[in-house]
């Protein structure tokens, strides 16, 4: 018995073929184009989505030797909005991806009309560009007829996880799940529903909304043609509750922390969604059996994204493996600080309009301190993350960070990721835990994967960064970072 996993990132498509003890037995993986029209916008071609979606699930499962698909698993990149015609499935417009800041004056007006504390009591979250509803709005505003047309109930609106299954389903299956539900703004994490009054806040009508369901849950059946025979989807989250789940966190306090494009770290808070006094979000880390557990996050934009910009911006790497071994030929003697706000600061400061900056140059900075700095910038930003969470959260849990993603591969950013935070940060053996969480939940609903905690005692260490960092050390230099983010915010 086999399970495909599709996972859907911001700059790749990628597909798993796992088997039922949830090892990879095959994967592939398809790099699409970013499209940047304006300063801070960015979009996706839907078609490119669609298409490389499909053409890596096909590619894992003939890599595989063509096993038979018992059930299949979706997780996507958040936030980005994608609205088409019901009867053609034609998309309106490009998607607008979560990292677009298009709409920040839209929210910014917003805040100016005292309506943020009303939408975060609702939906846990903050005013911002990020998150969908003015993203939706600013589609139906900007496409002729789009508005009018939505309000008749002729388009359909989706996150990437409904666009997707509505491509796989054949038009069959308009529906999402409670996560990635939770990060449109639209969304009430407490009654577990599409909230009316959001809607009417952001101008979104709700005819263009989908079906909700839990995360293992049914989400229809492909189209035959696809891969030769109907396959249920089983299970839906994004991909930074995905992380969570194929992380094992399923207890209250313990933490994860995934590095991508961007990074995110969310903490299991149990059945408590906790008010976040430091501008974390509170949100939904997955709903199973229709109870739902929740989390605060905190989320960085730019993570590995920064290394794409040594590799691509400034050319100083050719592959971003590279990074740490130019790193580490870095003068000991020069502390660059890189503040990589390139698409504005996230959690906790929440600065869509900064940007980013670079201190203490000095003539002999070269390539090598560049490197360190890209590197050491992602730590910096965790610790602001963790700072704030351990600000909100009063419970018990793990001290240790489990930590995910790409960028786990690279051991300088782990060994820095744990001095500079001064907890244990400890890799899986998987770092493939985005894709093995959907696919736990969708072998879990179709009876082939155990139960949360039996997959949780089956979660297997790889490493375990230990800090090594002093105490003085480890504050002076957090101390200059801090100061380096307040200058960014104060331009």
């Amino acid at each position: 018995m086999t399970i495909l996993a599709m996972d859907q990132g911001t700059t790749s498509s990628r597909a798993l073929v796992f088997s039922d003890d949830l090892r990879v037995i095959a994967s592939a993986q398809q790099e699409f184009p970013q499209h940047f029209p304006r300063s801070g916008w960015v979009e996706h071609d839907p078609d490119d989505i669609w298409t490389t979606s499909a053409a890596t699930a096909r590619g894992a499962i003939e890599k595989a030797e063509n096993p038979r698909i018992d059930a299949i698993g979706i997780t996507n990149q958040r936030e980005t909005v994608l609205i088409w015609d019901r009867e053609t499935g034609q998309p309106i417009h490009k998607a607008i991806v979560w990292q677009d800041r298009r709409t920040a004056d839209l929210c910014a007006r917003l805040r100016d009309d005292g309506v943020e504390d009303q939408v975060t009591d609702t939906t846990g979250l903050l005013l911002d560009p990020y998150f969908s509803a003015t993203k939706i709005a600013w589609m139906l505003d900007h496409v002729e007829g789009a508005r009018a047309r939505a309000e008749a109930g002729e388009l359909a609106f989706g996150t990437v996880d409904s666009f997707l299954i509505w491509k796989l389903t054949g038009g069959r299956s308009h529906v999402t799940d409670a996560t990635n539900a939770s990060r449109t703004l639209l969304y009430d994490i407490h009654k577990g529903d599409w909230s009316d009054e959001m809607c009417r806040l952001f101008d979104v009508p709700p005819a263009l909304l989908p079906e909700l369901r839990d995360c293992a849950d049914d989400f229809g059946m492909t189209r035959p043609d696809l891969f030769g025979r109907e396959i249920p989807i089983l299970g839906v989250a994004g991909d930074q509750q995905a992380a969570t789940v194929g992380q094992a966190c399923f207890d209250p306090g313990m933490m994860k922390s995934t590095y991508g494009t961007g990074c995110f770290a969310l903490l299991n808070t149990g059945d408590r969604a906790v008010r976040s006094q430091n501008r974390l979000l509170t949100t939904v880390a997955y709903r199973l059996d229709g109870r739902t557990t929740y989390a605060l996050e905190g989320s960085i934009f730019i993570a590995g994204a920064v290394v794409q910009w040594l590799r691509d911006g400034l050319k100083l790497i050719r592959e971003a493996g590279e990074t740490g071994a130019l790193s580490a030929r870095a003068a000991d003697g020069q502390q660059i600080i890189m503040v990589p706000a390139f698409t504005g600061l996230g959690a906790p400061h929440w600065a869509p309009e900064a940007r980013g900056a670079i201190f203490g140059l000095t003539r002999n900075t070269g390539p090598a301190e560049f490197a360190r700095a890209a590197l050491e910038s992602v730590g910096f930003q965790t610790r602001d993350l963790l700072e704030a969470m351990r600000a909100d959260w009063q419970g018990t849990g793990d001290a240790v960070l489990r930590v995910d993603g790409g960028m786990t591969a690279s051991e300088p950013a782990m060994q820095f990721l744990a001095d500079i935070i001064g907890a244990p940060v400890d890799r899986p053996e998987n770092t493939e835990t985005t894709a093995q969480g959907a696919a736990w939940l969708a072998g879990w609903k179709a009876g082939i994967c155990p139960g949360p905690q039996d997959y949780a005692r089956a979660w297997r260490l790889d490493r375990r960064f230990r800090p090594a960092m002093d105490a003085a050390t480890r504050d002076r230099r957090y101390s200059a970072w801090q100061r380096a983010v307040r200058a960014v915010l104060s331009v």
